[in-house]
């Protein structure tokens, strides 16, 4: 039979799995704090083949290639973070920065736009449009 809707996954309501992965996200964000980048990151890919949908491990893994430079694999994990909160103004950012490093102008315009939408005194945005529009 075949689900149309849902995964399909009980593990995920499961409270041992839930509290799990809770401890497996709270491990990723210790990581980060000690800036052990290569670990959180290893652990944050890992985390996401069992939950792919988790906007904050998500934003957590795109930010670590953001701070890599690696913008392609950021734009990757920015993007599906996005696809879950359209309007997350950090991962917004980082998606515009990623796009400009990119060369990718147009794309990192549209990106400071939608930012606008819901927070017209972002510095970090109006820094960025200034360097696009030149």
């Amino acid at each position: 039979m075949i689900k149309l809707f849902g995964r399909g996954d009980k593990s995920i309501k499961n409270p041992a799995v839930q509290k799990e992965n809770l401890e497996k996200k709270k491990g990723i964000r210790r990581l980060v704090k000690k800036k052990e980048y290569q670990k959180a990151l290893k652990l944050g890919i890992n985390y996401l083949d069992d939950v792919p949908n988790d906007n904050d491990v998500l934003f957590i893994v795109g930010s670590i290639y953001y701070l890599q430079k690696r913008y392609k694999s950021a734009l990757i994990h920015l993007d599906k973070a996005l696809d879950i909160g359209s309007y997350d103004v950090d991962a917004l950012i980082l998606k515009a920065n990623s796009h400009y490093f990119l060369g990718q102008y147009k794309i990192a315009k549209k990106c400071c736009y939608k930012i606008l939408e819901v927070d017209t005194q972002n510095k970090q945005v109006k820094h960025l449009l200034e360097k696009l529009n030149l």
